[in-house]
């Protein structure tokens, strides 16, 4: 008797460790990703610049990203706040003005999925690019790209941190 509860014991034992096996396997599959998924490059998405030189790109040192204020966006929105259209009046003054081209980088909180967020910065650059092209600044001028969650304002976790890390940047092509 004691050598069949001793028999049990083990099967018992071992269908435990399978089980436990399986119920912690998926824990090790791959991510799935697309090409470049968690990249920080600038090449994901975007519209491209007529005759852009090689190896111009929004964090190359050829790029002025200082010399105008971000652009700050709602909570999954694209949509331009009322309050940022002096900013942009800047932007589209300074193109108007020359020959200038600029990239507008979109960017957002750490919240959504990698894949959603690079969607949603990219269309945060389109609503600048297309503000600008409204008020009057030349399309060919204006490439945008989307750089998701990826390069936080704030690397915080907090509703103040997310609200600084929403916004497009612009960056003077020199």
């Amino acid at each position: 008797m004691n050598q069949k509860i001793s028999q049990l014991l083990v099967r018992l034992v071992l269908l435990l460790v399978l089980v436990l096996g399986l119920i912690t396997l998926p824990a090790c599959a791959k991510k799935k990703g697309g090409q470049n998924a968690g990249s920080t490059g600038d090449y994901v998405t975007g519209t491209p610049l007529p005759e852009r030189q090689e190896g111009t790109s929004f964090l190359s040192g050829n790029v002025d990203r200082n010399q105008f204020q971000p652009i700050y966006f709602d909570f999954d929105s694209q949509t331009i706040r009322s309050s940022e259209n002096g900013k942009i009046q800047q932007v589209a003054s300074f193109l108007q003005q020359g020959s200038s081209q600029i990239i507008i980088a979109g960017f957002t909180d750490e919240r959504g999925t990698a894949e959603y967020n690079r969607g949603l910065g990219e269309r945060r650059a389109q609503s600048v690019r297309e503000a600008l092209i409204a008020m009057g600044a030349d399309a060919q001028n204006i490439q945008t790209v989307s750089f998701g969650a990826d390069m936080p304002a704030d690397p915080s976790s907090n509703e103040e941190a997310w609200a600084k890390n929403r916004r497009a940047e612009i960056g003077v092509v020199k």
